[in-house]
């Protein structure tokens, strides 16, 4: 189909609150590597990646032929019969993952993993009460949408009693008024009076992303998450954290995101980048832990370990390991992240660069002084990115948050082709507001 045809339709036939990218949304036809094609045959550099999910690249030559040997095999089973693919891709991210994490439960989505370690922390600990982080992002089901800190991504009129939010570690925009280091993270301090004053005082978990995806790329201090953890253990709860967009080297360094703050949560959730494009995600934890779901109740996942999604998954993991592992993602994204402070200095619409390895955003401002959120600017940003064939992502409570995060694979020589098509892009944008 045209892109005409492809639009008209989308309108007809799909819900009027799908959220598409541009003033003249560009459909998709093919990809490879880190670069994708429109209907037209226009060619774009994908710098996001689907919402940091081509991990890998877009048609990677080993996820591609793994997917068709399994495919000839078998498509579908369901939980209820062991598979090897399943079992292999457990075994696996046990070996990446920190600390205790060994048994997992595989699903669909990072909504529905979220939603499955919160029922996992209730269970355990005995306790209802939850907390998740103001600026988070958890899903669109409705715990998760309850989870979430955005009240644009919050729909419908009912959401979760038991859900409180505490403070980010936004330093950029302390809610507190305060600087770090200075500040001995008081937004952190903070938990234990939101726990105290807004739930019963037991709590069962902590629900929180190492570094705030939809949120803007928030990046917390050192320390913020130490102490956190204390608090949350104090009062009965255990810590979960939301590797959706973190995980999987994309922070660099480290396999995981939480591990650059040196805590070991008790429960990890996992999507995305987790298979490179196929729907899966995935919640670990502790033998102890998943154990206290034994006798509660029948459940199964008609999808969750999908013989297809595992296998893509185990592919994926092995580009990575090969290809791009944490500490090439570390290397490249330190080399984005100094070219975008050069940047930084160079135009004043950027407030502030933020972000770890390949997770970079860029905070647009109107003033650097008074730090008024340029939204206008966010968007014309993007606009004139993709017209010069750079494709980014955008986010933050204020929708003035550029997110960078291309495929794992992005090579220093990528970089620089990004880099260039955005200078120019800001250009456009400083010469026009």
């Amino acid at each position: 189909m045209k892109k005409q045809e492809i639009l008209d339709k989308q309108r007809k036939y799909l819900w009027p609150n799908h959220l598409l990218y541009y003033k003249e949304p560009v459909p998709l036809d093919r990809g490879e590597g880190l670069y994708v094609w429109d209907v037209d045959g226009n060619k774009y550099l994908d710098f996001f990646g689907g919402i940091l999910t081509t991990i890998a690249g877009h048609n990677h030559p080993r996820v591609i032929t793994r997917v068709q040997e399994q495919i000839g095999k078998i498509i579908h089973t369901s939980t209820l019969y062991p598979n090897e693919n399943h079992v292999k891709l457990a075994e696996k991210i046990a070996q990446i993952a920190p600390g205790d994490l060994q048994v997992s439960y595989f699903l669909n989505s990072g909504s529905e993993a979220n939603e499955t370690a919160v029922l996992l922390a209730q269970i355990y600990t005995g306790n209802r009460e939850v907390i998740a982080l103001r600026h988070g992002y958890s899903g669109r089901t409705q715990l998760a949408m309850s989870l979430t800190g955005h009240s644009t991504w919050r729909m419908g009129p009912t959401f979760s009693p038991d859900v409180k939010h505490a403070h980010s570690a936004y330093c950029y925009r302390c809610p507190l008024r305060l600087k770090h280091p200075g500040c001995d993270v008081a937004c952190a301090q903070d938990l234990e009076d939101v726990i105290r004053t807004q739930t019963s005082g037991r709590i069962a978990a902590i629900l929180a992303e190492p570094i705030q995806g939809v949120g803007g790329f928030i990046t917390p201090p050192e320390g913020y998450f130490r102490i956190i953890e204390d608090i949350v253990r104090r009062y009965g709860g255990i810590f979960i954290a939301d590797e959706v967009q973190t995980g999987f080297g994309r922070t660099g360094t480290h396999w995981f995101g939480i591990q650059h703050w040196g805590v070991e949560p008790d429960v990890m959730t996992m999507a995305k980048g987790i298979a490179n494009g196929f729907p899966l995600s995935n919640v670990i934890t502790r033998p102890d832990i998943a154990e206290s779901m034994v006798g509660t109740g029948l459940t199964i996942s008609t999808f969750g370990g999908n013989p297809v999604s595992a296998v893509a998954s185990l592919a994926t993991i092995e580009v990575l390991e090969e290809e791009a592992p944490p500490l090439h993602v570390q290397e490249v994204g330190h080399y984005l992240r100094t070219e975008l402070d050069r940047m930084w200095e160079k135009y004043p619409l950027i407030g502030e660069v933020r972000g770890k390895g390949l997770m970079q955003g860029i905070e647009m401002v109107a003033n650097r002084k008074t730090r008024e959120p340029a939204s206008d600017a966010a968007n014309l940003l993007l606009e004139k990115a993709r017209e010069g064939g750079l494709l980014l992502g955008k986010g933050g409570l204020y929708s003035n948050v550029i997110r960078i995060a291309p495929p794992l694979t992005a090579k220093k020589e990528d970089v620089d082709a990004a880099l260039e098509m955005l200078d120019d892009a800001m250009d456009q944008v400083h010469k026009a507001i």
